[in-house]
């Protein structure tokens, strides 16, 4: 700025008063740096042996790709599931690289090799966590169905893929056959085999819950998904405030669980649950009695976030 804007006066002595800032984010155009390693070859004049220098234990082609770029290209492909030719594109496009699908495959087979002594080392910290997620999705490999097995901290996490759903994938997995904490999990039948104490996922009870109090309107299953908001928030306020539970509070709510599950089967009678022989075996029952049973049948795995502060109230990780 040399003159002023209103009568033209030159500014150039003039002090600064202050600045007006404005700031532009961009990153510089991507550079491929090449670094030759050269190994000294020398003949010794005493025998005539010819010897030559050891390169970098990393380097051991000719020409090669460095790290940073198939980590790139790994990373691409595996978290963001990217098409290999579609990789190989944007790596000409914005890099100046040409980089073929073969070698990012082969980049991806070197790096499952050196994931095992840290896969290991995944296994072994969430053994020792007082406290596990479990959970399943389905998945396609090669076009078949498969099973992709989570076990996780909010710290570490591992994912295990197999043919199969229930317990030989998860021993298979070989954490659950040897964990003595708590699993938090879904309630998914073959969990429960596992010699280790259980949590459910209240998140997964209360979408439950809602269904059944907006498809049958039934008072218990609304009373229900109030007081397992009202415990949560409870003990949220002790973990914030850095407080302990208060024996006579958690006494209290318990039992006020015991009188929702009381009006539950007020609203539930045999007489609508009558047994018979049907498609889904001697007892039919109404939804809404499923999984009454359910909040009868695992009342301590349901509230054991309300005795264990350590214990979250859901499977989902923050």
């Amino acid at each position: 700025m040399n003159c002023c804007e209103e009568c033209g006066h030159n500014l150039n002595n003039v002090e600064v008063k202050a600045y007006e800032k404005r700031q532009v984010f961009d990153i510089p155009p991507v550079n491929l740096i090449v670094t030759e390693h050269q190994s000294q070859i020398k003949i010794c004049p005493c025998c005539g042996r010819l010897n030559k220098a050891e390169f970098p234990e990393s380097v051991n082609s000719p020409v090669q790709y460095g790290p940073n770029i198939v980590a790139s290209a790994i990373y691409f492909k595996n978290h963001h599931f990217i098409p290999y030719k579609r990789i190989s594109e944007l790596f000409h496009d914005v890099m100046g690289i040409k980089i073929s699908s073969a070698t990012i495959i082969e980049a991806e087979r070197e790096c499952f090799q050196n994931l095992e002594e840290f896969e290991n080392v995944i296994r072994e910290k969430l053994l020792s966590s007082p406290v596990i997620h479990c959970d399943e999705t389905g998945m396609k490999v090669h076009g078949k169905r498969h099973w992709l097995h989570v076990a996780s901290t909010d710290k570490y996490t591992c994912y295990f893929a197999h043919p199969k759903r229930g317990s030989e994938a998860i021993d298979a997995m070989g954490i659950l056959p040897e964990f003595k904490g708590v699993a938090v999990h879904d309630g998914w039948k073959p969990y429960n085999g596992y010699n280790c104490d259980h949590a459910l996922c209240n998140a997964h009870l209360q979408r439950e819950l809602i269904g059944i109090e907006e498809s049958y309107k039934q008072q218990w299953a609304k009373d229900m998904n109030e007081l397992l908001s009202e415990m949560k928030k409870y003990t949220d306020e002790c973990k914030e405030q850095g407080k302990y539970l208060d024996f006579e509070q958690v006494k209290a709510l318990e039992k006020r669980f015991d009188t929702v599950v009381a009006k539950g089967i007020e609203e539930n009678p045999p007489s609508l649950n009558p047994e018979r022989q049907g498609k889904r075996g001697v007892h039919p029952k109404t939804k809404a009695r499923n999984l009454l049973d359910r909040f009868i049948e695992h009342k301590e795995k349901i509230l054991r976030f309300l005795k264990d502060l350590k214990v979250p109230f859901e499977n989902n990780q923050q």
